[in-house]
């Protein structure tokens, strides 16, 4: 099954390789990428809380950062340990630096939907920038030769839920921490 999985996964990155390669592309996508950094979103994160409009936003998202890094990251991404399509084939060249953790699930994607699902959630209007950027910034993973699509898919799928998680647990933390707040 992991197999049959791989292979699927190989055959769409090699017609990426072969059809939908040029320079202007490669370029951009190289660049693009590093918007989705985990330092960036950190930074973002940091952006959101210090405005105090925003600050509520900031929570969430660093809420909602801090447990996509410690289940995709820290646990699942140890579990599986799956190897990069461009430690697998090293023969297909790089346009950014050579990553060093395993590929399984995509942090970039985990980390951009999580983004995006709870900004959106907060301001529905953003939708209309957030989610082609999060889509590009996932294209962006395999496109550049560093994740299979099935790490996408799972970055996506993880981040979908952790985002959600975090939207519909954070109304409930919130009036917890109010009462909390009134009794002392």
């Amino acid at each position: 099954m992991l197999e049959a999985i791989q292979n699927i996964d190989f055959y769409i990155l090699d017609f990426l390789q072969t059809m939908a390669r040029s320079p202007f592309w490669d370029k951009f996508f190289a660049f693009f990428t590093t918007l989705g950094d985990p330092v960036m979103f950190i930074c973002y994160a940091a952006i959101l809380l210090v405005i105090k409009e925003t600050r509520k936003d900031g929570i969430m998202v660093s809420c909602g950062l801090l447990a996509g890094l410690a289940l995709g990251n820290g646990l699942i991404k140890h579990l599986v340990n799956r190897a990069r399509p461009c430690w697998i084939r090293p023969e297909v060249p790089l346009l950014i630096k050579n990553p060093t953790d395993s590929s399984f699930p995509s942090g970039h994607t985990l980390s951009v939907t999580i983004f995006a699902i709870i900004l959106i959630h907060n301001h529905p209007k953003l939708a209309y920038g957030l989610i082609p950027a999060a889509l590009l910034l996932a294209y962006s993973r395999m496109y550049l030769y560093v994740h299979f699509p099935s790490d996408v898919l799972a970055g996506l799928l993880l981040g979908t839920g952790i985002g959600i998680a975090t939207c519909f647990l954070s109304p409930k933390v919130e009036k917890k921490w109010k009462e909390r707040a009134k009794k002392i």
